[in-house]
């Protein structure tokens, strides 16, 4: 596969995994993004056993660069060795060396063979060398920073076929010589790479400066947007391009301490490996031997002992672990029908203090497919289940257990009669991120034969659905299973010897026919049982025999090839995938050294297929599906684009799965075309739904019945082995998208004091009319930067849409908004005649007169909103009231009072019924100024009384004043009179 395949392929993943079992009990991994598997094998001393295999391998990681430029190595690991039998389009080393490098001048299937002694001769090689103009390779390592929670990304280019040995082996810590040269040289031609985030969208630059030849980029640590690719642009150098690459950055895990004088927990000697992955992060694996337990975050890079502290269990409890699963809480051992945890600080049983039983545990498993987004309408779902023979248990986060179901509960469902005996087999999570299967093992004599049937437990509907399948198997067969990859239940199941399969939600079943021997693989790989079973995101499926024969098959395909050998059969191994999609063999040595190594099992495929000219029935199978997610909202559609090329007279269509709840329409557009022997069919499929939500009955239930998740699978209606990848499986959740909100536009917290005060709202301006006035605190945090307005100043909010993912829309529909402290003197511009109203419309003061019992932000929304513009809703009044409902275009703003000044707080909620499942609100708070308060009444009288008294006052001093003066100028006058008379 092209790097750019492997990068489209994961950029709709939304996160990686898959799965695995071993002979008595699966246990699961995880995938990335492409078709690798890893090995996990222990060692045995090489004086005991004698090799005959024949392997090869490549500089770029996971064979991603296996082209007429690539030094392939050789390597055969045996006595017989002779020479080397090449095409002549190719050329080796050293031919009669057992480990020499191979070099193809030609694209094609190149035909290797060693030539041995002796009669027998050795498998040849079908090897499918490229020809690419893909040559070189990012190269980055991380740095943590845990003060400011970042990481630092440090990048570079390298070219596999020259670079220095660290690189390849990815251990350097800075680029070689040559490596340096080539990103300068590259960034002068305007190379730059950027980080991308696939589930969230998020784009990081690198550093304005290269250092030493390489770019720093600063990415923020996560725990929800792992998936990461480092892109850069199409820069060519000597007709040579750089191939993106996709990788999984989580939050910086830690290895548990090995901690002095703890003792081995292993499972019973001779036994076969147990492996098991946490979750959706798939560098983190614990793998059980006979001898150790071991744990490693970074895929074997680094590893540590996993140990428990002696007095606790017995040395055969310690030598007895069944099964082992990995989660956030611990890793998790069964041992003789008890759980254990193991943390950083302790070793603990778990038992009926947790909810669970205290023993008889027959098994237990988590998720296998990691779903980084789904939607859940009721509580949370589990990550976990443990079941015993008669009742099932499911596990949540902080160790919280939950028993669910018992067998005499499942006998009154499927109508079993009470004396029949019905016992849980087995446990599986299927694809759907929200559902459980058990497989049910049911007889009546219980003598020589049982039934295997399949139940489905759905956590959110919290159904029970018997599915139509039974199998029949010999009363002491034990049958493992695994769900495939798809929206419908596809799944195969397992015994000792053979595979069956369950394809198209249990319409075609049978058996995995293989050549000869009808199926029976054992008889196939000299007797041996089937010990794992592998299955990818991409439909590959590996059947993994005790003596690590392999057979290969895809999802609906009904027969099996048997694989190349790899490995020698006297060695034990598990399969396992890394976190970045490497293929490796990771030998375990006695001593505790680790050796990884690849394995190509898409190379392999293709060789082991060549000869018996199997071809796939379509050219290319095209889509723009980039996303395993999508959230539908009310009013909202999704549209998928599908194509599918193929050969003239074929017949082949697009085939369009869906599993879930019947909550949408679809509708097709269907483009056919022929040109030159070949066809094109283009198909364009729209999901949407069409329910008017308004003026319902019942609007939080009809809300219900149209909400859920839904998995769909677009596919070709015909495949094969060799065909280019086609699973595409995707999600629409119907309903609430929880990371959806609404805001007014231009308010925020960064351009005002940030600080909470308190202020008074005068009593006779609250709805309630108190017997006095209300204190209040502002909220800063909650209610953000009040916006200042003159009194004058009419204001309209304009409010708008984000996402995750930022900015979306300016919302359109009808809104409504109230001030949260119960104040009322604000009014509104638009009256009910002005905005068109036939009848009187809705306002605060009618809805709560309706909805007396219901707090003041409960009493009108969505669920009772009721239109104006109708004669034949609503009634009449009058209409010129304040039009109390707010959209983008009618103009309606609030208006302020003239008497006086004040701070309001108002809460928003989106009024239109059929805009969204969610009820969205906010928050934004308006301070308005420019108005001299009006005086107090006593305060106006009381002025007035001095200035009438100062008035009086003033006159009366007058009136004295002047009648002083009046009679002073009387008298002095008649007494000059009367002196007068007397002079003369």
């Amino acid at each position: 596969m092209s790097a750019q395949g492997v990068a489209v392929l994961l950029s709709w993943l939304s996160c990686c995994g898959s799965a695995l079992w071993r002979s008595n009990r699966y246990v699961p991994t995880f995938s990335t993004k492409s078709i690798n598997i890893l090995f996990l094998t222990f060692r045995i001393p090489m004086e005991l056993v004698s090799f005959n295999d024949l392997r090869y391998s490549s500089n770029s990681p996971s064979y991603l660069i296996f082209s007429t430029r690539s030094t392939i190595t050789l390597e055969y690991e045996g006595t017989s060795f002779l020479e080397w039998s090449v095409p002549g389009t190719c050329s080796v080393k050293n031919k009669s060396s057992p480990r020499t490098e191979l070099r193809c001048s030609s694209p094609g299937v190149q035909t290797i063979r060693p030539i041995v002694v002796g009669p027998d001769s050795e498998e040849e090689r079908n090897l499918s060398v490229q020809s690419s103009h893909i040559c070189f390779l990012w190269y980055y390592r991380v740095i943590s920073f845990f003060h400011n929670f970042t990481q630092v990304i440090i990048v570079w280019i390298y070219d596999p076929e020259n670079a220095d040995p660290s690189e390849i082996l990815r251990n350097a810590n800075e680029p070689s010589l040559n490596s340096i040269i080539l990103s300068k040289q590259l960034a002068t031609l305007g190379q730059k790479p950027i980080i991308f985030t696939s589930l969230q969208r998020n784009i990081y630059f690198p550093d304005s400066k290269m250092k030493n030849g390489t770019w720093h980029i600063s990415v923020p640590m996560t725990t929800d947007d792992v998936l990461k690719e480092i892109k850069g642009n199409q820069v060519a150098f000597q007709d040579c391009f750089i191939a993106d690459v996709l990788f999984l950055l989580t939050f910086p895990l830690l290895t548990m301490p090995e901690i002095p004088d703890s003792l081995p927990i292993t499972s019973p000697q001779g036994s076969q490996l147990i492996l098991a992955w946490a979750t959706c992060v798939l560098s983190s694996v614990v793998v059980v031997a006979d001898m150790e337990t071991f744990q490693t975050n970074d895929s074997f890079r680094t590893w540590t002992r996993i140990r428990v502290p002696p007095n606790i269990l017995t040395d055969d409890e310690r030598h007895n672990v069944s099964d082992v699963n990995i989660s956030w809480d611990g890793i998790f051992f069964l041992i003789n029908g008890i759980l254990y945890i193991k943390t950083f600080t302790a070793f603990k049983r778990l038992g009926r203090n947790e909810n669970l039983p205290d023993g008889g545990i027959i098994g237990i498993t988590s998720r296998k497919w990691c779903w980084a987004r789904h939607l859940l309408k009721s509580k949370i779902r589990s990550i976990f289940a443990v079941w015993t023979k008669s009742e099932l248990y499911l596990g949540y986060p902080l160790l919280k257990f939950m028993k669910i179901m018992t067998t005499e509960k499942l006998k009154s469902l499927l109508n079993i009669s009470p004396t029949d005996t019905l016992t849980i087999h087995n446990v599986e999570y299927p694809g759907h991120p929200l559902e459980i299967a058990l497989l049910l093992s049911y007889c009546s004599a219980c003598t020589v034969n049982k039934k295997i049937y399949v139940v489905i437990y759905n956590e959110d509907t919290e159904q029970w659905m018997n599915q139509d399948f039974a199998l029949d198997v010999p009363s002491d067969t034990f049958v493992n299973a695994h769900f495939l990859y798809s929206a419908l239940p596809e799944l195969v199941l397992w015994d000792k010897h053979r595979v069956y399969y369950c394809y198209h939600n249990f319409t075609e079943t049978g058996v995995i026919q293989t050549p000869t021997e009808f199926g029976n693989l054992s008889r196939l790989s000299q007797n041996s049982t089937i010990h794992v079973i592998f299955i990818d995101y991409y439909g590959n499926v590996v059947v993994k025999m005790e003596n690590n024969i392999m057979f290969y098959f895809k999802a609906n395909i009904k027969d099996a090839v048997k694989l190349h050998a790899w490995t020698n059969s006297t060695l034990k191994s598990a399969v396992s995938m890394s976190s970045s999609g490497l293929m490796y063999l990771i030998h375990v040595f006695e001593n505790g050294t680790i050796r990884p190594q690849e394995y190509p099992l898409r190379l392999e495929a293709k060789s082991v297929t060549f000869n018996s000219k199997e071809k796939c029935p379509y050219v290319a199978f095209l889509n723009n599906i980039f996303s395993v997610f999508f959230f539908l909202d009310k009013g909202q559609n999704v549209s998928i684009w599908t194509q599918i090329v193929y050969p003239e007279n074929v017949g082949l269509y697009i085939v369009v799965e869906s599993y879930g709840p019947n909550i949408l329409q679809e509708t097709y557009q269907v483009h056919y075309e022929v040109a030159l022997g070949y066809c094109t069919k283009t198909m364009t499929v729209t999901f949407f739904q069409n329910v008017n939500y308004e003026a319902v009955d019942d609007y939080f239930k009809l809300q219900h019945q149209n909400t859920g998740l839904l998995l769909l699978h677009m596919r070709p209606s015909d495949s094969a082995r060799l065909c280019p990848i086609s699973q595409k499986v995707f999600q629409i959740a119907v309903g609430c998208n929880p990371r959806k909100y609404i805001a007014v536009k231009g308010f925020n917290k960064k351009e005002c004091l940030q600080h909470d005060f308190f202020y008074h709202i005068e009593k006779s301006y609250l709805r309630n009319k108190p017997s006095k006035n209300l204190r209040v605190k502002y909220n800063w945090k909650e209610y953000g930067c009040p916006l200042r307005l003159d009194f004058r100043e009419k204001f309209h909010p304009l409010v708008q849409l984000y996402n995750e993912n930022g900015y979306v829309e300016d919302v359109e529909v009808n809104f409504i908004v109230w001030e949260i402290h119960g104040r009322n003197d604000y009014s509104f511009n638009n009256t009910m005649k002005k905005s068109g109203c036939l009848n009187e419309a809705q306002t605060w003061k009618s809805m709560i007169e309706l909805n007396k019992h219901l707090p003041l932000e409960e009493v009108w929304g969505p669920e009772n909103y009721k239109h104006c513009f109708s004669y034949a809703i609503g009634k009449p009044g009058d209409l010129n009231q304040p039009y109390e409902i707010i959209n983008k275009s009618n103009y309606n703003h609030l208006v302020w009072p003239v008497d006086h000044s004040g701070m309001y707080v108002f809460h928003v909620k989106i009024l239109d019924p059929n805009y969204s499942f969610c009820n969205l609100t906010t928050i934004f708070a308006i301070e308005t100024f420019g108005m001299i308060p009006s005086p107090s009444g006593y305060l106006v009288a009381a002025f007035l009384f001095v200035l009438m008294l100062l008035f009086f006052s003033i006159l009366v001093l007058s009136y004295f004043h002047y009648m002083r003066i009046y009679k002073q100028c009387i008298y002095e006058t008649l007494n000059q009179y009367e002196r007068t008379p007397k002079n003369n």
